[in-house]
């Protein structure tokens, strides 16, 4: 197993998130791989948790990464929310771009969450990566 392409992934999807234009629409540079401290903007969004399981094979290491990114707001309402979501998946699923060590395999989504927490609304998007290393 190589968590070698990591990085490699998260510095991608970030890149791939700040600067997908209905992103940006909704959001602004309201994108964060660490929520910064003091005042938050109304609605933006966040890199979160990751687990990686290898899946190494006869042509090299490999692995599978799943990975959160969380979409958070204080509007009343889910509509705001679930139209960022909608802007981080169409940027996400099924995409193809280039990493700085390995490559990207495959792309997708998974699945969704939204809930109400302490005034704010939250959707967490997961994703699965397959990425191959050099």
């Amino acid at each position: 197993m190589s968590y070698g392409v990591g990085a490699a992934l998260q510095s991608a999807v970030y890149g791939r998130l700040s600067s997908d234009a209905a992103i940006a629409a909704l959001v602004g540079t309201a994108i964060y791989d660490e929520t910064p401290a003091g005042t938050l903007p109304s609605t933006f969004v966040s890199l979160g948790p990751e687990e990686v399981r290898d899946r190494s094979d006869a042509t090299g290491s490999g692995a599978n990464h799943y990975f959160t990114v969380s979409v958070i707001t204080d509007a009343a309402g889910f509509q705001a929310a679930k139209e960022v979501a909608a802007a981080v998946s169409d940027a996400l699923n099924d995409a193809s771009f280039p990493l700085a060590r390995g490559f990207l395999v495959a792309m997708r989504f998974q699945r969704a969450s939204a809930r109400r927490l302490r005034g704010q609304r939250r959707i967490d998007l997961r994703f699965h990566a397959r990425v191959q290393d050099n």
